[in-house]
C-alpha cells in the first residue's frame, strides 16, 4: 500500500489498536488526542505517552511529539509513533493525511463532519453515518457485526450495556460522581478487594466495586467530567485481560484495515 499517512484521533484502546495495525502494515501514523485524556485502559493503549513521554503496546513504541517539527522528524525516522496534542487543523495542514480515523469513541455525542480532513475518513462508534460525517463507518458494538465495514448506512446506537465478564457487567465500573480532579496512588494491574479505596475526586472517595485487578484506571491528576468512566475492575484475577490489544479493539482495527484495502 506504500507509506501513506494515517491520522488517528484518540489514544484509547481502540484508537491505539488501529494505530498499531496500520503502523505494522506500512502506514505512517500520527496519533492525536487532548493533552490529558481520561482514558482508563492504559495497559492496552498508547495513552501513557501523553503523561510519561512514551508508551509501548504489543511491540510498538509511541512517543510524545511537542510540535509539528517533532512529528515530522518521527515520521521520517519511523522508529516510533508520534503522539501529538497540536490543533487538529494544524496537523491536517502540515501533513495532508491520506487517511483519518476518528477513534475517540464518544458514545453519546453526535460526530461533526470530518470528510474534509483526509482523502479517506473513517468513523468508529455509535452515531456515525457513512457518507455523512465520514466516508466509511465501522461497527464497534459487540456481536457478529463487530468490525463490519459500513459504506452506506449507520452504526448501531449506543446501548449502554457493557460485555459481561465472569458474571459481572456494569458493576465492574466506577463513574465520576461529580466533576473534579481524579487522584489515585493505584496502578493498572493492581489486585484490589471489594470496598478498597482506589481514588478520590475532591472529598469523595471512590471504592472498588468488587474484587479483582484494575483493568482500567484514569491517570492521576486528570480533570474529569461528571459521569466519566474512571475505574474498571476485571474480576478474573490471574486470568484478567490487562495488557496488550484486546479482542474488540483488534477486530475494529481489522475492519479499518479491510476498508482501506478496498480503497487502495
Amino acid at each position: 500500500m506504500g507509506r501513506q499517512l494515517a491520522l488517528v484521533r484518540g489514544t484509547g484502546d481502540v484508537g491505539s489498536a488501529v494505530a498499531h495495525l496500520l503502523f505494522r502494515n506500512g502506514f505512517g501514523v500520527v496519533l492525536h488526542d487532548v493533552p490529558r485524556p481520561a482514558h482508563t485502559r492504559r495497559g492496552m493503549a498508547f495513552t501513557n505517552a501523553l503523561f510519561e513521554r512514551k508508551a509501548e503496546l504489543a511491540g510498538v513504541l509511541a512517543k510524545i511529539s511537542h510540535d509539528i517539527e517533532d512529528v515530522t522528524h518521527m515520521l521520517a525516522c519511523g522508529h516510533a509513533l508520534p503522539v501529538t496534542t497540536a490543533a487538529i487543523d494544524a496537523v491536517v495542514d502540515a501533513f495532508t493525511p491520506a487517511v483519518m480515523v476518528d477513534a475517540r469513541m464518544r458514545k453519546r455525542a453526535t460526530p461533526e463532519p470530518q470528510r474534509h480532513l483526509a482523502g479517506v475518513t473513517i468513523g468508529l462508534g455509535p452515531n456515525f453515518a457513512a457518507g455523512e460525517q465520514t466516508d466509511i463507518a465501522i461497527e464497534t458494538a459487540w456481536g457478529d457485526e463487530l468490525g463490519r465495514v459500513i459504506r452506506s448506512g449507520t452504526t448501531r446506537p449506543f446501548s449502554g450495556a457493557p460485555r459481561t465478564i465472569a458474571g459481572h457487567s456494569s458493576d465492574r465500573y466506577v463513574y465520576a460522581p461529580a466533576a473534579g480532579v481524579f487522584i489515585t496512588g493505584c496502578e493498572i494491574g493492581m489486585k484490589v478487594s471489594a470496598g478498597q479505596s482506589i481514588a478520590t475526586i475532591g472529598d469523595t472517595v471512590l471504592l472498588a466495586p468488587l474484587a479483582g485487578r484494575l483493568r482500567g484506571l484514569t491517570h492521576s491528576e486528570v480533570e474529569v467530567a461528571q459521569g466519566t468512566k474512571v475505574i474498571e475492575i476485571d474480576p478474573r484475577d490471574e486470568d484478567a485481560d490487562i495488557y496488550g490489544i484486546g479482542e474488540r479493539p483488534r477486530r475494529i482495527a481489522q475492519g479499518v484495515l479491510e476498508a482501506l484495502r478496498v480503497c487502495s
